[in-house]
């Protein structure tokens, strides 16, 4: 693969001269880690659907990525090959990224909710050469879908699946067999060492403009963010990381894979998200620390409150995705006395502004935070100029931890000569230079964190025959933040409803969280002169209509 990471030369100097590039990877950390503290504990990854618990030291887990690179290797991957992974929160996850790292492979994580449509774009755009999936998980059988997908795209070579049939096996082709004793196995670990301006990821964004965008970051960029990140949380070797947030997402991948190992810490994975199992973790690993969206808040505080168990070793919970309810803050730090940190932040930059530990709790409320050191924002008029204090406006940011550009659409980067990326959101700062997002200039609903395409879920309902027009809005929900709704004004003579809605989508292979999960019939859209749909009118009737 040819990667067209434009936004990395322009700014190497200046982010050198300015210490905030580091010039190391994620290799470097963990060929340090072995040096420094081998035995200790590095994960524990537990699996739901048994119960298993798989540890590793820092010993272990060095030497498995190496089995694993030299395994990836014998199957064909090289330097700036793609390996594709769609895995739940699970070692495999972490040891497939330290092994593409060892290689020069570039790992393209993948939400587990993807299906075939998503799934075969973004394996087609990203050139995927490797695809990783679990065989079952959830009750879906993902290798069946690979190696459907397989069959349509011919750059796809292999599907590998954990626990799967013996030809596609990862305990066969890349786990199991002891490679790393081969005599050609320091040849190959040591040739192809990604450099930290190389790119080592590509994740693709949620396709807010019609399709998702796969951005490229490198060691540079994800190292700028996780090291002033960890230091504004004082987060260090001591503490104990907790991630049930997925690690398909930059909050898992970032903050649950890369940063333990960066710090010397430790690692507890949680494949499938149980409040009540989450509580019995932190207890028994002595978690220290967490990052998750709303959701996982007020499931956690409301667990630990119900069921009188004390989480005593969990001093703080980084909260981001969707603003905090100020009820929640407050019957969060009473439940689990912990610091509530907000925060905001996105694919291409990671976190970009956190409240501090040190805040007082409403700030967690009213602000998202405010920039980590190597950040500037600027919320800003249309036509780029600075708004004062209070207004709101386009959020503009210069960072960093800023990506390497959209895969094969450097038009679509955003970024302007100065450096400035538009984040398509809409913001605005107070007189201490916090921010507060007010808004979205893209056309996205974040359900629990998560985004949700809504121009090209509104494009494949237009393909409903029931359907004349169709907008789907968002209506506010307590746990979730947001729930999508869908008004339809259905063809003379034709009905349409929920069940209909989900038949179609589910024919089309959408993940269950993309799809609307009410409809409003209406006789007519309410639109602007010009005939655009007043979404604002829309959202007013969603709630003012029974659910």
């Amino acid at each position: 693969m040819k990667f067209d990471a434009i936004l990395i030369p322009a700014r190497r100097a200046q982010m050198i001269a300015a210490g905030l590039w580091h010039d190391r990877t994620i290799n470097d950390e963990l060929d340090a880690c072995l040096a420094q503290c081998p035995d200790k504990l590095a994960l524990t990854a537990t699996h739901a659907g048994d119960g298993a618990v798989r540890r590793f030291t820092y010993r272990e887990m060095a030497g498995m990525a190496d089995r694993i690179a030299i395994g990836l290797h014998r199957l064909g991957v090289g330097k700036d090959d793609v390996v594709a992974c769609q895995l739940p929160n699970g070692w495999q996850f972490t040891l497939m990224y330290l092994a593409c790292s060892r290689i020069g492979a570039v790992m393209n994580p993948l939400m587990t909710i993807f299906r075939a449509r998503e799934l075969g774009f973004m394996l087609a755009h990203g050139e995927a050469k490797i695809f990783v999936c679990p065989k079952l998980f959830r009750g879906f059988d993902y290798e069946q879908m690979g190696l459907e997908l397989q069959a349509q795209l011919p750059r796809l070579e292999r599907v590998v699946t954990i626990g799967g049939t013996a030809g596609n096996s990862f305990e066969k082709l890349l786990s199991g067999p002891a490679w790393e004793k081969d005599p050609d196995a320091r040849t190959i670990l040591c040739s192809h060492r990604p450099g930290p301006d190389d790119v080592t990821q590509l994740i693709y964004t949620s396709g807010t403009t019609g399709e998702p965008k796969g951005a490229m970051h490198t060691a540079n960029t994800l190292f700028a963010n996780i090291l002033p990140y960890a230091e504004r949380l004082g987060l260090g070797r001591d503490d104990v990381i907790l991630m049930a947030s997925p690690m398909a997402h930059q909050t898992g991948f970032m903050y649950g894979l890369m940063m333990p190992i960066i710090l010397r810490a430790s690692a507890v994975l949680q494949d499938i998200w149980d409040p009540k199992k989450a509580i019995d973790l932190i207890r028994a690993e002595k978690a220290t620390f967490t990052m998750a969206s709303t959701p996982f808040l007020t499931d956690l505080a409301r667990n630990v409150a119900d069921g009188g168990l004390a989480v005593p070793t969990l001093k703080t919970f980084l909260c981001a995705g969707a603003p905090i309810p100020g009820p929640l803050v407050e019957q969060a730090r009473a439940a689990l006395g912990a610091d509530i940190v907000s925060a905001w932040g996105m694919t291409e930059n990671g976190a970009v502004t956190t409240t501090l530990p040190s805040d007082p709790p409403d700030r967690s409320v009213n602000t998202d935070g405010v920039p980590l050191p190597g950040v500037e924002v600027k919320v800003a008029a249309v036509d780029g100029t600075a708004l004062p204090t209070g207004e709101s406006g386009r959020l503009l940011l210069r960072a960093c931890s800023n990506f390497g550009g959209y895969l094969k659409r450097p038009q679509l980067n955003n970024t302007d000569a100065q450096g400035w990326f538009d984040t398509g959101d809409l913001a605005r700062l107070d007189d201490k230079g916090y921010i507060r997002i007010t808004g979205r200039s893209k056309d996205v609903i974040i359900r629990g964190g998560e985004n949700i395409p809504v121009m090209e879920i509104e494009a494949l309902l237009y393909k409903h025959p029931a359907v004349q027009q169709v907008a789907i809005v968002a209506y506010p929900d307590d746990r979730l933040g947001e729930r999508a709704c869908a008004v339809v004004v259905a063809k003379p003579g034709q009905h349409f409803d929920l069940a209909m809605l989900v038949e179609h989508l589910k024919a089309l292979k959408v993940a269950a969280p993309y799809m609307p999960e009410r409809v409003l019939l209406q006789d007519a859209m309410p639109t602007t002169p010009s005939g655009k749909i007043q979404k604002f009118k829309l959202r007013e009737m969603v709630l003012g209509s029974p659910s």
